[in-house]
């Protein structure tokens, strides 16, 4: 990959040394056979999802969070993905959706990402197998602008539900957001918020449209040389809404890792695969960083904080203080 590449002093993404590569490779697990969920459970397995699939055991997911590649021609490090019409790509979708089930338990909670393209081919493949529950379109501020179309600046997921019964913790997903015009009853007291040090703020109920997510960049200790890394930040809106602690998250396309690693952090269980040696040995490398860098950005405090927001760099900062401490 690009590890060797020179880099700006600050540029802070996570690459892959020589001793890291042999370190990490050690780590990782292919499965040649059937396995129990106790030989897998938080491992990165190195190996072709459609290989995999059939080794691992039924009924031990409680959450599936898949962001598998769009449909477009991407080259991901060693492996390429040739975009296809409408029609095959379901195909495809439906090869590793539908064998995937088999690994869920009942109660079991989705979430697939897509892009507009997509995200009709995804729902109609989603919605043979899952109770559809919503749609969230999250932005995603990154890239040149078009001077021909409008900006591509967002994407979907897909939540869905085996069952009616599912669990959903909507007080562990808040967003506090500063109040700009604060309104107060008659009595003179503030109406739905607080004044803190840094402001005032308003606690507010999540809504499926995102628009608090920072794109990984150099200067962000969670990014990696992987094309379509997805945020720390939205993998945690998801792990903490769809899971308690204990349970296990699966992603059958791990690439760099950021579902493990969000779901180390908050205290739940993981199996990824991914079959790219690199990017299961940067994934293997971010979860041993977790332990010591167990914050995520933009989450500070029990509370999900707006884009580039002060308090919660300073909540995160408190927080790394008191576990030094």
């Amino acid at each position: 990959m690009n590890g060797d590449k020179k880099r700006a002093p600050n540029n802070r993404t996570l690459v892959l040394s020589a001793d890291d590569r042999r370190l990490y490779r050690q780590k990782l697990v292919t499965l040649t056979q059937d396995t129990s969920y106790q030989a897998c459970e938080n491992t990165t397995i190195w190996q072709d999802t459609f290989e995999a699939l059939p080794r691992l055991p039924s009924d031990f997911v409680d959450l599936l969070i898949v962001d598998p590649p769009y449909n477009r021609s991407k080259v991901f490090n060693q492996s390429t993905f040739a975009h296809r019409s409408l029609e095959a790509y379901e195909t495809w979708l439906d090869s590793w959706m539908s064998p995937v089930i088999r690994l869920l338990k009942p109660n079991a909670s989705a979430y697939v990402c897509c892009d507009w393209q997509s995200s009709p081919a995804v729902y109609n493949v989603f919605s043979r197998y899952f109770s559809v529950r919503s749609r969230i379109t999250w932005e995603r501020e990154k890239g040149r602008g078009s001077k021909q179309n409008w900006k591509n600046s967002s994407e979907d997921i897909w939540f869905g539900t085996l069952s009616d019964d599912y669990w959903f913790d909507v007080e562990a997903v808040k967003l506090k957001r500063r109040v700009l015009a604060p309104y107060r009853d008659r009595n003179g007291n503030p109406k739905d918020w607080q004044t803190t040090d840094n402001g005032k703020f308003r606690v507010t109920h999540p809504s499926n449209l995102w628009t608090d997510i920072s794109i990984p960049f150099w200067s962000m200790p969670e990014n990696t040389d992987h094309p379509t890394q997805k945020p720390e930040k939205l993998l945690a809106k998801i792990i903490l809404a769809s899971s308690q602690p204990g349970d296990v998250v699966f992603d059958p396309f791990l690439g760099s890792g950021t579902t493990s690693v969000v779901a180390k952090k908050l205290g739940r269980r993981y199996v990824g695969i991914e079959m790219d040696e690199e990017y299961a040995c940067i994934a293997e490398k971010r979860l041993d960083l977790a332990a010591l860098q167990p914050e995520i950005q933009g989450y500070a405090g029990g509370y999900f904080w707006e884009r580039n927001s002060l308090s919660a760099q300073q909540q995160a900062r408190r927080h790394k203080e008191n576990v030094d401490c």
